[in-house]
């Protein structure tokens, strides 16, 4: 092979070699610009995604946007925001305020046992009773005069909405759906949300004759007409003066109508006519 074809093919090599490794370096910086590209997107990504997480953390829900919503008052209410309800004779001289959670389990004993004897006393104008609701078995809670939404369900909030629609129908309807909410055959037990749901408030309705298939009534649970008023009626338990923390409680004259000296509410009939007796002879 003469010189000439030795130094040509030397320099064929070469620049295959070259050409080569251009390619090489080519491919490295591409794949190089894929690896930043896609740790670029998945850190936009991630931080997009965290971004989302906190906006959804921050973004108030439902019942705390309801803190700010006007509050339509039910009919037959009186006082700030309607929260003062008065059921009974205008001839009764004395007025029994009624403190209850719709998802208490003991108010739910109380009614199944003394709710009767209760609805007769109003009926025969013995007393006035003054309904105070609140909603703390949702996890709800008071701070500087402000309502905190917990997170342990709604179904306090929710009937108590339900009730404000009932309330709208009549003070008896009220009083009927509140017998019926508490009684054995559709109160939930304290940690099942029954209550929350809609559908199951209007179905323990229907076995109230004025709320039975009620299209206003029913519109209204629906719509969430009341539900402001819930949580201003629940502001005013949380901020009562009588010193109840606890359901259900009984207040008449200024004072806790109580069993015995521990401080509990009179569970059974005979108790609580001895307590309500002695409370209308002060």
């Amino acid at each position: 092979m003469s010189k000439r074809n030795s130094a040509a093919a030397k320099n064929a090599a070469r620049e295959r070699l070259r050409i080569e490794r251009e390619k090489q370096a080519k491919r490295a910086k591409v794949k190089r610009q894929v690896i930043v590209a896609a740790s670029v997107v998945a850190v936009l990504a991630a931080a997009g995604g965290i971004g989302y997480a906190v906006v959804q953390a921050n973004k108030p829900g439902y019942w705390e946007a309801e803190k700010d919503a006007k509050v339509v008052a039910p009919a037959n209410t009186t006082g700030t925001n309607g929260t003062t309800v008065v059921i009974g004779k205008s001839t009764a001289t004395k007025t029994l305020k009624v403190y209850e959670d719709p998802r208490c389990p003991i108010c739910a004993q109380f009614e199944q046992t003394v709710g009767a004897t209760v609805k007769k006393d109003i009926d025969d104008g013995k007393f006035k009773i003054q309904y105070i609701g609140g909603t703390f078995l949702d996890g709800d809670s008071t701070k500087n005069g402000e309502v905190q939404i917990g997170s342990r369900g709604e179904g306090s909030k929710s009937a108590m909405s339900a009730m404000g629609a009932a309330l709208n129908v009549s003070d008896e309807a009220f009083l009927e759906y509140k017998t019926a909410l508490y009684s054995k055959k559709w109160h939930p037990d304290e940690t099942t949300d029954k209550f929350k749901n809609d559908s199951y408030l209007i179905e323990v309705a229907n076995t109230v004759p004025a709320l039975k298939n009620n299209k206003s009534f029913q519109a209204d649970v629906k719509s969430g007409k009341y539900d402001a008023w819930a949580l201003a009626m629940s502001k005013t338990f949380d901020t009562n003066k009588d010193g109840v923390t606890g359901t259900p409680s009984f207040v008449m004259n200024g004072k806790m109508l109580t069993a015995d000296s521990s401080g509990n509410p009179p569970m059974t009939i005979d108790a609580f006519n001895t307590v309500v007796d002695a409370a209308l002879k002060a």
